[in-house]
């Protein structure tokens, strides 16, 4: 069992890897098209490689995936010459990144060739005073001019270098739309701890941490997940056992018209139709789920009402039919018909020895279709304004925010690895003579 546990972890380890390599080439196919989507199409080629040298895509793609995945503050770190921290900001709680200067969390602006540094106090503002003191290295170019430079941390946390004398006009999008600032750095490097360590970057689209943005949102689509898997996992093996112990019966062919029907509607069909009937004529339940707080799930509980029914819809009619046809087989079986003959209860044979053997493959089904419930909910999601992990993956996509497409994604996969795991050991539990080398 040792040698199983080892190796199911190495190898989920090195799936990880690799589908996070893949993933990240997905991203980088549209990454040079997120500043047309934030800017729009009238901005100009200076705005676009502007916007773009803010997020870092002006860098190679293997630095920009070692930065993704393993974090860019150890190399930023060394370009500042100082430790660069993170502290929360005292208004959103959120992390942002400082330079530590004589023990003080330190940035940087430039403004009319003049540097200015921002100290953090104690209460979370920040003093402003200009930095007589900074000391400017000195690098020579390709044309043979030396110019002077420095690393520092702007006021947004990257970490920028500033050339004296050689400001670069960099377009910044705030709430009003694009400002041409002048005195700009000519490089950046969007600060990030990297995957593993749980700070993929920050949304392009929400201009906020992913972990930040993604954490309510998975606690959302798992309240909903759960909520459906309790509703459907015991009502579809429960069905499925009476159809299969009744097979060739009317409540069998009920039963299985009833899995065909329900496992053939789309989920968006039977949604709309829930929403029509429960929601708008009956007006039993809210159509929609409206989410004023972060805790709006449990201010209105009945707002899930209409997703599980959905959710419950699509995924009782495949359980059932896996849990039914693998009872019926079962219950065919040589050793299944020799303890009847041998005048066992049917009660018996049936509960003890045929339905647990039965469940190894709508275990499998279950393990493959929880996965689902977390990742796969955007139809669902979207369809009733539901704001999940679906819609959070949907949303993102259409921005073209690769930062999170690529956290949930990951985050997703994961979460199917562990499943894949859940369901190898339950295999031990439901079937005594499966043993692991």
């Amino acid at each position: 069992m040792i040698k199983f546990i080892t190796h199911s972890i190495i190898s989920c380890l090195v799936t990880l890897f690799l589908v996070s390599i893949l993933l990240f080439v997905f991203m980088e196919a549209g990454a040079d098209k997120v500043a047309i989507k934030k800017l729009g199409i009238y901005a100009t080629p200076e705005q676009y490689a502007s916007f773009n040298s803010q997020l870092g895509l002006d860098e190679s793609p293997f630095i920009r995936y070692a930065d993704w995945l393993l974090g860019n503050d150890w190399r930023a770190g060394r370009k500042v010459g100082r430790s660069l921290v993170t502290l929360k900001d005292p208004k959103s709680g959120e992390p942002t990144w400082w330079a530590m200067e004589d023990g003080q969390p330190t940035r940087w602006v430039m403004n009319q060739s003049k540097m200015f540094k921002m100290i953090r106090q104690e209460d979370g503002r920040t003093r402003q005073i200009e930095d007589l003191d900074l000391q400017w290295n000195k690098e020579k170019r390709q044309d043979g001019k030396t110019v002077k430079f420095f690393w520092g941390v702007d006021d947004n946390g990257n970490a920028v270098k500033w050339v004296r004398g050689a400001g670069e006009s960099a377009w910044v999008l705030r709430a009003g739309g694009l400002q041409k600032m002048g005195d700009g750095p000519s490089r950046y490097i969007p600060l990030r701890k990297g995957l593993f360590r749980g700070d993929p970057g920050k949304s392009i689209q929400y201009n906020r941490p992913v972990a930040k943005t993604l954490i309510n949102r998975l606690k959302n689509s798992f309240i909903l997940a759960g909520a459906a898997f309790l509703v459907i996992m015991p009502a579809a093996l429960f069905l499925g056992i009476i159809a299969g112990v009744f097979q060739g019966r009317l409540l069998d062919r009920a039963i299985s018209f009833f899995s065909l029907a329900a496992a053939a509607t789309p989920d968006y069909v039977s949604g709309l139709f829930l929403i029509i009937v429960l929601g708008i004529w009956a007006k039993w339940v809210p159509p929609v789920t409206v989410f004023l707080s972060d805790n709006a799930i449990f201010e209105n509980p009945t707002s899930l009402i209409l997703p599980v029914l959905t959710l419950t819809a699509v995924e009782l009619g495949y359980i059932i039919r896996i849990t039914r046809a693998s009872l019926v087989e079962v219950m065919g079986a040589p050793y299944i018909r020799t303890a009847i003959v041998k005048g066992m209860p049917e009660w018996r044979v049936i509960f003890v020895h045929a339905v647990r053997n039965s469940l190894i493959a709508p275990v499998t089904v279950i393990m493959l279709h929880t996965n689902w419930l977390i990742g796969g909910l955007v139809v669902t999601e979207v369809l009733f304004g539901f704001p999940g992990l679906g819609t959070y993956i949907y949303d993102a996509a259409i921005f073209g925010d690769f930062n999170a497409v690529s956290a949930a994604a990951m985050l997703t996969i994961g979460f199917s690895v562990l499943t894949r795991l859940a369901g190898d050991f339950s295999y031990t539990l439901l079937n005594p003579r499966i043993r692991y080398e």
